[in-house]
């Protein structure tokens, strides 16, 4: 075991990914000579040269775009996005071609190319900076859509999609790359599929997905001494969504919250309200809260910023009202 960094965990994934199969490469902006703007490639250009760690122009759907045409014949391409925001000018590749190749081929076409991006609201990054997008990603069929929350999932889940033939989008978070975890030396591969109990209880299911997996584990942690047993349920795949997990999980505590950094218009915290509804309704014993960000563009003003976006007292206090202690 080693402690590693979330994007140490990253680095290591494209590192053994690469050294395994002459076919993966890597592209995006300032990934090769300068390694990534959060270091998710660093030193990778001077171990595999500039033919497979590719710096590309500021142009995200022309490098989207070659990277899909590529693996359509062998190449598994893993393309970095700078900023989730920037992925809107991908669109087009990602949502007309990626998702749609094996379907309308009628599966004799792959293509297996992981697109990685950061999102979410980090510091000061101002509202160009700090989209929450998986929604949109999530509503499209043909993809899959995993939100790593550990340097373990990262690690795991990033060699598991180079070998997945599904097009996969790996979300990340600007506030999780130097957080650390003990991860195994040895190789291991996570699941792209499955929500995951973090941890047990038996009164309040609080869901969450990516960071605000850490705002759920944070808020349990304040309501034991309330006496309040939470289960932590962490999504992890937003496509395929695990609704047996979910609804396993609900009839079980008979109440829950789920907690976003997304707005909630046609949100993930709306699916799994719908989910919930559809599936296990009669279990039950409470109206269930969404734990959202404000309707508005992030603000790069430090105090509105943190206004804009929920933090464990939100989380916590959304819990009391489900419990029906305010």
């Amino acid at each position: 075991m080693a402690e590693i960094a979330y994007w140490e965990a990253i680095q290591r994934a494209h590192d053994e990914e690469m050294a395994n199969d002459p076919m993966v490469i890597a592209m995006g902006e300032d990934i090769g000579v300068v390694g990534g703007t959060y270091k998710a490639t660093f030193g990778l250009h001077e171990k595999y040269g500039d033919e497979r760690v590719i710096d590309t122009p500021i142009s995200e759907n022309s490098y989207t775009g070659i990277g899909i045409g590529a693996s359509m014949i062998g190449v598994r391409p893993i393309i970095e996005i700078m900023s989730i925001n920037f992925a809107l000018l991908a669109l087009d590749t990602l949502i007309n071609a990626a998702a749609k190749i094996r379907y309308m081929s009628g599966g004799r076409v792959h293509c297996p190319i992981v697109m990685r991006t950061p999102g979410g609201t980090a510091h000061q990054l101002a509202a160009q900076h700090s989209a929450r997008l998986a929604r949109m990603f999530m509503s499209t069929s043909g993809l899959r859509v995993v939100t790593p929350r550990s340097p373990l999932d990262a690690y795991g889940m990033l060699k598991s999609a180079v070998r997945c033939n599904d097009p996969v989008i790996i979300i990340e978070h600007e506030r999780m790359y130097n957080m650390k975890e003990d991860i195994p030396d040895k190789e291991f591969f996570r699941p792209l599929e499955g929500a995951e109990i973090v941890r047990k209880g038996t009164d309040i299911t609080l869901i969450g997905y990516n960071y605000s997996v850490h705002l759920c584990l944070e808020t349990a942690k304040r309501l034991e001494s309330d006496g309040v047993s939470a289960e932590v349920l962490d999504l992890r795949s937003l496509k395929p969504l695990d609704r047996e997990t979910i609804r396993r999980s609900v009839e079980k505590t008979h109440r829950f919250l789920i907690a976003e950094e997304d707005e909630a218009a046609v949100g993930v915290g709306s699916e799994i309200m719908a989910v919930v509804t559809e599936e296990c309704f009669y279990a039950l014993d409470a109206q269930p809260v969404r734990i959202h960000a404000a309707d508005v563009p992030v603000p790069f003003n430090r105090e509105l910023e943190k206004a804009a976006i929920p933090d464990v007292d939100d989380v916590y206090q959304g819990a009391l009202k489900v419990m029906g202690k305010i």
